[in-house]
């Protein structure tokens, strides 16, 4: 942090969490403003502890930072205590590492993350005097740009940003920043910037295309506002995991966040081809990182920031080949510095059982798995690739090994769901809570088992094989998680299964955002500007609010999720080129109808179209 702070002291005590807002962490980086020309705000639109937590603004701002002439800093979204105080007393929004007005930067760079958050970048743009609308901002505006996994489906949005980036950061930013440069030192108009922007791969920018609708409510088309606009825009992605940048000091928060470790990617993407699942399909094909480059970045993290744990981070990380090597390394050389391993995303096999053991404290934590289905006709619909014999098999080693408390995790709502599929659920955490009984003879017990299970609600993603599926009404899901509640109580260990459920409201909500198109936005606005904020937080969400916003609006929420769409419909994300092939997406939807299962990638190539990009898991087993 350099200079004055933006907030007095009297504001930072009368605050919650005022480090939140001071700027000054390890690792955070300060520049002289006199050899920067380029400035760019990263934003998380939710709160600091969130936000910190997040790997890709970590990447992004250790690759803007190496390069000269550009100064990235962070803004997050001030929690509402501040939030009042800022609009009473007209402060403007502020980055950390400055204490400078938003406003005054070249650019403004939103992640979005997850859908809920949407309310959140009304208020980043509100307090910071940034027009919510990109078709009123002039050059005294940043440019403010979006990238993430709701990137895939910008349109609910889109009136708010001038750009998208659609894909992974580390690749065509530096064409941006040199095109913004070109641009102002030739005083170019900021229409034409956008214009020239919009041919670099990769860059989508809202206002040059143009959407009309059918009778029926659905698009009719979606085209360039003229010839030199290109018709689709690509995805974007690092193929070189080895040579791509990754922070080798990354920043470390004064309060605890969400995630409180080092993280170490080992790799992008996913095998497994979960029908249900976005980030497996956005981010195929799987690319790793060599165990050399893994073992040298753990040093220099764990070196850099005195953390004592450290997580390996991926979609599937029992998927990656080298975990073995590279746990084996953390843990000789890790450990008698008192350095703990946390492993997330482990499937439940008897490596990773293994690999938990050696990592884990058995005494203190509790072991997850992700059946997210109660029946095995319901997880071969879904390509889960898990069956009950690997769940109760891998639940005995477990309680073999130490564990006494296992938590589940289910939906509710997948197509073709039927009651036995929805009882299955309870039935399933009631077979694990046997399979402790039947495995641990009563002298060896360290008490009873404890079976967590919960369930959240299925909202269908761009991108998936789903994509087409109808979603429950927030009513149905109550009803479903009511015949599972009902069926857990009739269970002989009842007492030691504890059951929870995900709010239908905000769930139904997520949906119309995942799957809607422009008309959502002014729904959206409407929403805000009744008050709207942190609505990913259940004490600040008010579905009455929601309710309002789209009667007023005259905007139909169940046209959005309550059908099921056909193959044919021109869908609103229709123009993103992610790699992954609308024909392949459509044959897994038919296969879901059809329960059948689709091997992995490494067991079997099903030509989604990832090929294409030239590396990763579609080549490991050529030359």
């Amino acid at each position: 942090m350099s200079g004055k702070l933006a907030l007095s002291d009297e504001i930072l005590l009368s605050v919650s969490e005022p480090a939140r807002y001071i700027g000054g962490e390890i690792n955070s980086v300060v520049k002289d403003k006199s050899k920067v020309d380029i400035r760019f705000a990263m934003c998380f639109p939710d709160v600091y502890e969130i936000g910190m937590s997040h790997l890709g603004i970590q990447i992004l701002y250790d690759m803007f930072n190496r390069q000269e002439g550009i100064w990235c800093e962070r803004v997050y979204s001030p929690w509402p205590d501040l939030d009042k105080i800022m609009r009473e007393r007209h402060i403007p929004l502020f980055a950390l590492e400055s204490q400078d007005p938003v406003r005054d930067f070249d650019f403004l760079g939103i992640t979005l993350q997850y859908e809920m958050c949407y309310p959140n970048i009304l208020q980043i743009l509100d307090l910071s005097g940034i027009p919510l609308h990109a078709g009123e901002r002039t050059w005294q505006d940043p440019i403010v740009i979006g990238g993430g996994p709701c990137s895939y489906n910008p349109e609910p949005i889109a009136p708010f940003f001038d750009l998208f980036y659609i894909g992974e950061g580390e690749v065509v930013y530096g064409q941006l920043m040199e095109l913004y440069r070109k641009c102002r030192r030739e005083n170019s108009s900021r229409e034409d910037f956008l214009r020239q922007a919009a041919k670099i791969p990769g860059i989508y920018v809202p206002s040059l295309y143009r959407v009309s609708y059918a009778a029926d409510g659905t698009i009719a088309e979606m085209t360039p506002a003229s010839a030199d606009v290109p018709a689709s825009v690509s995805r974007q992605l690092v193929m070189d995991m080895d040579h791509a940048v990754y922070p080798e000091k990354p920043l470390v928060p004064f309060i605890r966040a969400t995630q409180d470790k080092a993280t170490l990617e080992v790799m992008r993407g996913c095998i497994r081809g979960c029908r249900f699942c976005q980030a497996g399909m956005i981010y195929r094909p799987v690319r790793e990182k060599s165990p050399e480059r893994l073992e040298e970045l753990a040093d220099r993290i764990l070196r850099s920031t005195g953390y004592e744990e450290i997580t390996l981070s991926s979609l599937s990380t029992s998927d990656c080949r080298c975990l073995p090597e590279i746990l084996d390394y953390l843990i000789e050389n890790d450990e008698k510095k008192g350095v703990n391993v946390s492993l997330p995303s482990l499937r439940i096999d008897a490596f990773s059982l293994d690999v938990m053991k050696k990592v884990q404290d058995v005494r203190k934590s509790s072991l997850t798995f992700a059946p997210e289905a109660g029946t095995q006709r319901m997880r071969d619909v879904i390509n889960k690739g898990l069956t009950e014999e690997d769940i109760l098999h891998g639940s005995a080693m477990a309680f073999r090994l130490g564990w006494t408390k296992v938590k589940l995790y289910f939906m509710l709502g997948l197509p073709g769901e039927t009651r036995e599929d929805l009882q299955g659920i309870a039935e399933l955490a009631e077979k694990v809570a046997e399979t402790y009984y039947d495995t641990i003879p009563k002298e060896e017990r360290k008490g009873k088992v404890q079976v967590g299970f919960s369930t959240s609600f299925f909202v269908p993603k761009p991108f998936t094989p789903f994509q087409w599926a109808r979603m429950d009404t927030a009513d149905e899901f109550l009803e479903k998680a009511a015949v599972v509640n009902a069926r857990k109580k009739e269970m002989l260990n009842n007492r030691a299964l504890r059951y929870s459920w995900h709010d239908a409201a905000t769930s139904e909500l997520e949906g119309v955002f995942a799957r809607g198109d422009r008309r959502i936005a002014p729904v959206i606005e409407r929403a805000y500007r009744d008050g709207a904020l942190f609505d990913a937080w259940t004490e600040y969400f008010d579905a009455d609010r929601w309710k309002r916003a789209f009667a007023e609006e005259g905007v139909d929420p169940g046209f959005y999720i309550n059908r099921e769409r056909p193959v044919g419909e021109k869908l609103p994300w229709d123009f993103i080129n992610c790699g992954v092939t609308k024909d392949f997406l459509a044959r897994e939807w038919q296969r879901a109808k059809e329960g059948v299962v689709t091997p992995n990638c490494r067991q079997q190539c099903m030509g989604c179209g990832a090929r294409r990009f030239g590396g990763g898991v579609c080549f490991e087993n050529q030359g």
